[in-house]
């Protein structure tokens, strides 16, 4: 097995500013808000009304089908409204609102231990259902669609990532340094479902505290190794991983267990562990506090509907004297940018990052046309030639860059944009070109019907 993958970049990582600071909880005063769509596939559909009274652990909205997912409430409460409250992304959505009235009283004794030695394969998959579990990576895909592939004697691997190698985030880090022996538990559970497979996982060479700790919760069990991994971006993406675990790439259009991986992130495993042991929901998660315009970075356990601008007050707000230029949800190579911190901290975010400067605000000043040095190219993770898809874009020439030059697998992780000397926004092309390109499909699919 390799120790890392074809190209990437090596952004300066800041993680310095929260990276050996604790877990700790967050507990919100506020109200809770809770957004039907925390996942990818079809947004949940409201199981309580307005006046009613709320637990935490309880589900307030159900899947509306098999790609989708539960919505959980993370406080007690009385629910205040169901209506359409925005969102990070800056859009509306259906949400619905509970008075939190800080007492959290639990639904469910979520302390008591459940033995697990004999429960099966089927059983894991609905309590992970059941719990409500999404990828906490980042993308947000059901957690009980990944552990139901169509070939389960056909998976090699289970790939547990914790290499987190976005700028900035270090809850994951710190997540495996205080419960190694949980989420050890979790791959331990995700690997009844594949009898053929083997356990990996994966964390780069800057954390070696996590490495430590996972290595010593994994000893002496069957069918688990820990691979630590170059420092480098984005070694964390589940193409990335693949590559250097299997030896293998697939195109856009496959899925992971199509040449026989499953990747979880180790957030997802140590729910799953919490699900299945103590049959307790998700509800809350990691996520870091991080950034130049930041007093009192740090790494938290949050609970789901709470608010990013809560959370940022409580900790203490910005340095005195510094302007907030940019924030992102997530780090700032892959994070969405946020109009307004005054929205709700979904299932699937894993930080909030702020600048005092904007370095796409910097950039833009800097801009010129292309050098033709071959940089991006160099250190596309997919291997995709960035120069030739942003002039295939710019003559208009959509059918070059989906047909003849593989721009639909373009996985956007900015590496081309961080790269280029010329300062030019080639993945913001390109996430605006698939965006437009995959909105056509939709409207000629809806036409043919």
């Amino acid at each position: 097995m390799k120790d890392t993958f074809r190209g990437g970049v090596h952004p300066a990582d800041r993680k310095e500013l929260s990276r050996d600071i604790p877990l700790r909880e967050f507990l919100p005063t506020g109200e809770m808000v809770f957004p039907l769509s925390q996942h990818i596939g079809k947004p949940a559909k409201p199981a309580v009304k307005k006046g009613d009274s709320v637990l935490v652990g309880q589900r307030i909205a159900e899947a509306d089908g098999f790609v989708s997912a539960h919505i959980i409430c993370s406080c007690s409460g009385t629910v205040k409204a169901v209506e359409k409250r925005r969102t990070l992304t800056g859009g509306m959505m259906d949400c619905i609102v509970v008075d939190n009235d800080g007492q959290f009283t639990p639904a469910a004794d979520y302390t008591v231990r459940e033995d697990v030695s004999r429960i099966d394969g089927d059983e894991i998959v609905r309590r992970v259902q059941e719990a409500a579990i999404v990828g906490l990576g980042g993308a947000g895909f059901p957690t009980h669609v990944k552990l139901r592939p169509k070939d389960p004697a056909a998976i090699r691997y289970v790939i547990a990532n914790g290499a987190e190698c976005e700028p900035y985030l270090t809850c994951n880090d710190q997540l495996m340094r205080s419960q190694a022996e949980a989420i050890v538990e979790g791959l331990q559970l995700t690997l009844k479902l594949f009898p053929n497979a083997e356990g990996v996982i994966c964390i780069e060479r800057n954390k070696p505290e996590a490495i430590a700790a996972m290595k010593q919760a994994s000893y002496g069990k069957d069918r688990i190794r820990v691979l630590d991994l170059q420092t480098k971006y984005p070694q964390g993406g589940e193409r990335s991983l693949i590559q250097v675990v299997a030896g293998r790439n697939f195109p856009l259009a496959k899925l992971p267990a199509d040449v026989g991986c499953i990747v979880e992130n180790v957030g997802t495993l140590y729910a799953i562990q919490r699900a299945v042991a103590f049959h307790e929901p998700l509800f809350s998660h990691v996520l870091t506090l991080s950034g130049e315009a930041v007093k009192n970075p740090g790494n938290y356990i949050v609970r789901d509907g709470t608010s990013f601008a809560e959370l940022l007050e409580t900790s203490g707000g910005l340095k005195e004297g510094v302007t907030l230029k940019k924030a992102m949800c997530g780090g700032p190579m892959m994070g969405i940018a946020m109009s307004s911190l005054d929205v709700p901290i979904q299932k699937q975010n894993n930080g909030l990052t702020l600048l005092a400067e904007d370095p796409c605000e910097l950039a833009e000043k800097e801009t010129t046309a292309c050098l033709h040095c071959g940089r991006c190219t160099t250190v596309c993770p997919m291997g995709l030639l960035p120069q030739l898809m942003a002039d295939a874009v710019a003559m208009g020439d959509l059918a070059r860059y989906e047909g003849k030059l593989y721009g639909l697998e373009c996985i956007q992780c900015g590496s081309c944009t961080y790269i280029c000397p010329a300062r030019r926004p080639l993945m913001q092309i390109f996430k605006q070109t698939k965006a437009e390109i995959l909105a056509r499909k939709r409207a000629e699919a809806g036409g043919k019907k």
